[in-house]
């Protein structure tokens, strides 16, 4: 029993070995998709509607939520509609992952709002599944919010968008969750 114990212990620590750091900047994010064969899938884990008025980066190769707004659902203790994980999540990253003809120990690279909400925790949970690489952007597409001062509240620094980095307010149909295809 101990030398099965003792196994699965090297095991375990050896995949650990290979596995990447979780956090990765925006501006590395977007040097490793630009690298020519690169083996990464890069997501935006955000609602559609959230990337219709907060933006998109066409860098990205797909936007799978990780959250879905119901938006037939109401939570009047909340004053919000219904947000739940996507059940399918997994399915469709693995779908997306197949399509650029990449395995499950590929790099996947999720992006949010913040990189706290459902970055961070979209990485987890892949990691968690069998997916060893997967990271998320830290400070995700707006970046932290201002503590202080006359832009108080403000996501003004930091993150994808106030980095300088490419990003739009035009959606790519080819690229953007849609349920109508679905």
């Amino acid at each position: 029993m101990k030398k099965l114990l003792l196994a699965a212990a090297l095991a375990c620590s050896s995949w650990l070995a290979h596995a990447v750091d979780m956090p990765i900047s925006a501006q590395d994010a977007l040097a490793k998709v630009q690298q020519t064969d690169s083996p990464v899938l890069f997501i935006d884990v955000r609602d559609p509607v959230e990337i219709m008025f907060v933006g998109f980066t066409d860098a990205v190769h797909a936007n799978i939520p990780f959250m879905l707004v119901d938006r037939t659902r109401w939570n009047a203790d909340k004053g919000v509609f219904v947000v739940e994980r996507n059940p399918a999540f997994i399915d469709q990253v693995r779908a997306a992952l197949r399509a650029r003809g990449l395995g499950d120990d590929a790099e996947i690279i999720t992006l949010c709002r913040s990189g706290s909400d459902r970055g961070e925790p979209s990485a987890q949970l892949l990691r968690e599944r069998g997916f060893p690489n997967a990271r998320f952007v830290v400070n995700g597409f707006q970046g932290d919010a201002r503590k202080e001062g006359p832009q108080k509240g403000m996501r003004t620094f930091n993150g994808w968008q106030n980095s300088g980095l490419p990003w739009s307010t035009k959606l790519d149909p080819a690229k953007i969750h849609r349920v109508d295809l679905h």
